[in-house]
């Protein structure tokens, strides 16, 4: 669920003075079905998190218009769900989402009426390959010209429609609108493409700093012998409709909530926001000025957010109003000016709420900084979340100090040691004790560990074909969605929502063959002889959730215990060096 437009012209125009009473709503909101379909899906998140905390739920007002931006979207349909039960649950407030218009089908387009989320059309989910390869012929003096080879920008492309460029492993792959199509082989772009990777993309030239400034600029084309690249294009999509869907659904007092980086992604930081969450502010105001519209900052903020039983943080920020002057502006036809204004707001009341680093790694190292400086004390999830926002945040601002350098080295350094040894530095400052009482609390967890696998096994048994099909498919959908994106890393935001989609799927056959196969058998002939077959088979329906339910729990335990077994172990081998 996304806000998927950057063309701020697609806006609907202001309507005739006086005319502030919203119309009839496009997408009606059902709270029954909302309050229902919500509680069915969020047993099945809470089976699959293994928390979901909240922070900040009293900044959310209780009444009145709110527009919520959350972000990072790491989670596809997951981040969704989770935002509208904490809300519900917490904030007694029932939100609007917009959702991709390519996944308005199935069991997600079903759900997505339930609760009332506006479909959008998205111009990466139209984009497709054309023929021949661009180039930028004059990158220095004129940066909006792009030029085609074997192309027929004529045919293939439109005004107010997009050209795409291909994604590099790592980096991202940018597109800008198109403003004139000069000819079959040329046309002229809204704004010039930006940054290193897609400069040298569309001239070769390899005197390209990070910023993306050409070092000679005395040269004036794109290297000798540079073919092109190639490049994808979408149409124009008119979202007019869209929008004054959501400005009714703001004048009358309800709340949308909007992804405004424009899909889903697994990166460690945010992406640049859309102007479409800008549009929606701007041009609900434009249309009713005194309908008293605040804008709410969610972060979602998770711990491995692809793998079962992970954890996650929804966490609200302040508040905040759209400053009347623009509006004025908006109104006034400034209205690129307004738009990049209020997205700066927005993309600062976000990081407020989110931890952004620049790459995994560092991720990874400022989460080690937090767990060593906080050594032996246990911090509620919540305020992990903050020291690790405060760190990366320190992280940005003096990241080329020579001391923080070193730290960061110097930590990196240490969590492969202990990736080496496959211990987790929590688990370190129990790696020294005293033999015999590092021997008695081994067997004690060992004698545990045999108790709990009581209750994990036969559960684990049960739903094995499950687990597996669940990861395979996943892994399938995760290599899917990498390929067809020019933002995801890995395709891991994918992979939550294809677990619970095929769990939710293939759950009820499984356990609807294991009763069929209990009754039919009488139990493997272990039945009385009184007992009638649909007893056994209603009988097993009960029995087969609960062993699934009891082994989670279970095993949950004993994981934990499984996994501080080995730091015992290298205690007790004097060869071994944490």
């Amino acid at each position: 669920m996304s806000d998927n437009t950057s063309k701020e012209q697609q806006a609907p125009a202001k309507p005739a003075e006086g005319d502030a009473n919203p119309g009839k709503e496009l997408y009606p909101m059902s709270n029954w079905k909302y309050d229902a379909f919500l509680w069915g899906i969020s047993i099945v998140i809470d089976l699959f998190f293994r928390e979901v905390h909240h922070r900040g739920s009293w900044y959310v007002p209780r009444s009145g218009p709110v527009l919520f931006i959350a972000a990072p979207h790491a989670n596809q349909f997951v981040d969704a769900i989770i935002l509208q039960r904490t809300l519900r649950n917490e904030a007694h407030r029932r939100v609007s989402l917009l959702i991709a218009q390519k996944s308005v089908h199935g069991f997600i387009g079903w759900g997505s009426r339930q609760v009332g989320s506006v479909p959008v059309g998205r111009a990466q989910d139209s984009a497709k390959p054309k023929p021949g390869l661009v180039y930028m012929p004059d990158p220095i003096n004129n940066p909006n010209i792009i030029r085609g080879v074997g192309t027929n920008f004529e045919r293939d492309a439109e005004v107010g429609g997009m050209i795409f460029l291909p994604s590099v492993k790592g980096q991202s792959g940018t597109n800008v609108d198109i403003l004139e199509i000069v000819g079959p082989e040329e046309i002229r772009t809204k704004r010039a493409f930006k940054g290193k990777v897609s400069l040298f993309q569309l001239t070769g030239r390899d005197d390209i700093t990070e910023e993306g400034r050409f070092t000679n600029p005395q040269i004036n084309g794109p290297k000798p012998g540079f073919e092109g690249t190639k490049y994808k294009l979408a149409p124009r999509i008119d979202q007019s409709k869209v929008y004054q869907a959501v400005f009714d659904r703001l004048r009358s007092g309800g709340c949308v909530g909007i992804f405004p980086e424009g899909g889903s992604h697994d990166r460690t930081e945010l992406l640049p926001l859309k102007a479409g969450v800008a549009i929606m502010a701007l041009g609900t105001l434009a249309q009713d000025p005194d309908c008293g519209l605040t804008i709410v900052p969610v972060g979602m903020n998770y711990f491995h957010p692809h793998k079962f039983r992970s954890r996650a943080v929804v966490e609200f920020g302040q508040p905040f109003s759209v400053p009347p002057d623009l509006v004025t502006l908006y109104q006034n036809n400034e209205r690129r000016e307004a738009i990049a204004q209020l997205l700066d707001m927005c993309t600062m009341s976000l990081k407020s709420v989110t931890v952004s680093t620049p790459d995994y790694d560092t991720l990874m190292s400022i989460q080690a900084a937090r767990r060593l400086y906080m050594t032996g004390k246990k911090l509620p999830l919540s305020h992990i979340v903050e020291l690790n926002r405060k760190l990366a945040k320190g992280f940005s601002k003096f990241k080329d100090d020579p001391r923080i350098i070193d730290v960061l080295t110097r930590i990196k350094k240490y969590n492969d040691q202990l990736r080496y040894l496959n211990v987790k530095d929590h688990q370190v400052e129990h790696a020294r004790r005293f033999i015999p009482k590092v021997v008695l609390l081994l067997l004690w967890r060992v004698l545990k560990l045999c108790v709990l696998a009581i209750g994990v096994v036969p559960g684990l048994v049960l739903f094995a074909p499950i687990f597996l099909v669940s990861k395979v498919i996943s892994i399938k959908k995760a290599a899917t969605a990498l390929a067809g994106s020019t933002v995801k890393i890995a395709g891991r935001d994918v992979m939550a929502t294809w677990k619970i989609l095929v769990a939710m799927a293939l759950a009820p056959v499984v356990y609807h063959f294991y009763s069929i196969l209990l009754a039919y058998t009488r139990c493997f002939g272990y039945a009385p002889d009184w007992l009638p077959w649909w007893a056994i088979f209603f009988a097993s329906w009960a029995v087969c959730p609960a062993i699934t339910f009891a082994a989670l729990r279970f095993g949950e335990v004993g994981m934990d215990i499984a996994k501080s077994l080995r730091p015992l172990i290298l205690c007790l081998n004097p060869s071994s060096q944490l």
